[in-house]
């Protein structure tokens, strides 16, 4: 075993040099998890609270808390606005989970989401230098079943506190009820990262796919694979960027969508399924590898792989193939077996391999765009606005087919974005206050320095303390012994 970089950098070179493509995929996958749970224990989480008004001397405690502050609840109780500006409030994400549907894991408990929704917050401050906060609720109803109402009402009185709120891993049926309810009913953008934010990345991805292989979106057949918010709602998201809903198959576990599936109609909560049935697979065709045949993209947001897309459904495709397999952790095919089947362009969800299609590249952008502008909400006009923000970021860097998206450390995307989805919020009439795009783009940047310096300080003098090589190594040595 090769001597590990902290950085972990090229992560394949550090397993044995005869191990096949498909053990080095494994043992990244076990590897990670693994130095997941220890870095976790080492840290006790990934998120704390610090001031950020300075202390100058213990009166101004007197002007921080009573009696200085009363005149800030006054001056929000006459304007309750202010509060964007004389708190934190205008900087401030909820991320809010019953934790029923944690990445490929399924209902965790309530408690189950922290990890994922620490790693949100921590994703949206140092991406974008957006506040969040990981709140995690339990749902159960007195019949012991998930009450999508009590998401909803928390949400609500949450409302007060916080500038939008991130919804995350809410299983469906339950997702589509809160998050439609509370974008109409609530005051500040609530947001399903899951569904819009996936969605708006997968869109991205696409739009420069398509480029790359010289095809336009309303002239593709497109097969997706999986149901479920994520992919029900990049399925909309790619209709109304163009898409011609007579060459979508849709797949769920039962079969294709389309107008013939009563089983769907006859359940309202899966209302946004059946509106999708209406619109696409004309042919009412149930069989996924039929559907793939002379089929352009396949894009697979369904469970964890590595057998579930079949590299026979990617030969069967057209010319120059494109595959999204985005399920996490594990993609439903790896990226090598896809080209080996002969995908021409193959992302995933994951940051180590070429390609990641992962909302991570959305959301603090989208959400800091926002926020800036206090937006009351965050229209399907911006996730797609987003899309091409981050399309067109990467085609000016200089597309191809390992390069069809922004990377995460390409941090002026995430500024350049967020400045795209605050002129399309002034545009859609949602946003509070007007802004001009230079002045979200700097104050963005801004942001992101002052927190990277921040925690390059507090590493520097060991406030953040470096993890013992120790860890690294242990999580090592179980990957590889587990793949041999």
């Amino acid at each position: 075993m090769s001597k590990i970089d902290l950085s972990l950098k090229n992560l394949e070179e550090l397993f044995p040099k005869d191990f096949s493509q498909e053990q080095i995929a494994k043992a990244k996958t076990i590897f990670l998890k693994e130095l997941s749970l220890l870095s976790h224990q080492f840290y006790g989480g990934k998120i704390q609270t610090l001031p950020k008004a300075g202390l100058y001397g213990f009166n101004w405690f007197n002007v921080y808390y009573t009696p200085g502050v009363s005149k800030i609840s006054t001056t929000i109780r006459d304007n309750n606005d202010s509060s964007f500006e004389l708190s934190n409030r205008g900087n401030l994400v909820a991320v809010v989970s019953d934790s029923t549907r944690v990445l490929g894991d399924g209902d965790c408990t309530p408690p189950g989401g922290l990890g994922v929704m620490e790693g949100k917050a921590y994703l949206m401050k140092y991406l974008a230098g957006v506040d969040g906060i990981a709140l995690c609720v339990n749902s159960y109803n007195k019949q012991g079943k998930h009450d999508p109402d009590k998401i909803i009402d928390f949400v609500k009185m949450l409302e007060p506190s916080v500038g939008a709120v991130n919804l995350e891993d809410i299983s469906q049926p339950n997702c589509y009820k809160v998050l439609d309810t509370l974008r109409e009913e609530c005051d500040i953008p609530v947001w399903h990262d899951d569904a819009q934010g996936t969605g708006s990345v997968t869109v991205a991805g696409l739009i420069n796919a398509l480029r790359i292989v010289n095809k336009e979106i309303n002239d593709v057949k497109i097969v997706m694979y999986g149901a479920g918010a994520a992919n029900a709602t990049i399925a909309r998201l790619i209709l109304q960027a163009g898409g011609d809903p007579e060459k979508m198959v849709i797949f769920d576990s039962t079969g294709g969508l389309h107008k013939g599936r009563d089983d769907i109609k006859a359940d309202t909560r899966f209302y946004r399924k059946w509106e999708l049935c209406e619109k696409t697979n004309p042919k009412r065709i149930n069989d996924v590898e039929e559907a793939c045949k002379g089929a352009d993209v396949l894009i697979a947001v369904s469970q964890p792989g590595p057998d579930v897309v079949k590299p026979r459904w990617i030969r069967a495709m057209g010319s120059k193939p494109i595959v999204f397999a985005c399920a996490n952790p594990v993609p439903e095919i790896y990226p090598y077996a896809a080209k080996e089947a002969g995908a021409y362009i193959v992302a995933t969800g994951r940051g180590d391999f070429p390609n990641q299609v992962n909302n991570s590249l959305g959301f603090p952008g989208i959400l800091k765009g926002a926020l800036l502008v206090r937006a009351r909400k965050i229209t399907d006009e911006m996730a797609i606005t987003a899309a091409y923000s981050m399309a067109n970021y990467a085609q000016k860097k200089g597309i191809n087919p390992d390069y069809i998206m922004p990377k995460m450390d390409e941090t002026e995307m995430f500024a350049y974005e967020a400045a795209d989805v605050a002129m399309e919020a002034i545009k859609n009439g949602v946003a509070r206050i007007k802004l001009d795009k230079e002045t979200v783009v700097k104050q963005t940047l801004d942001d992101i320095k002052r927190t990277r310096d921040t925690i390059d300080m507090m590493m520097a003098n060991s406030f953040i303390h470096r993890p013992d090589v120790k860890i690294l190594e242990d999580a090592l040595k179980k990957a590889v012994d587990s793949v041999k």
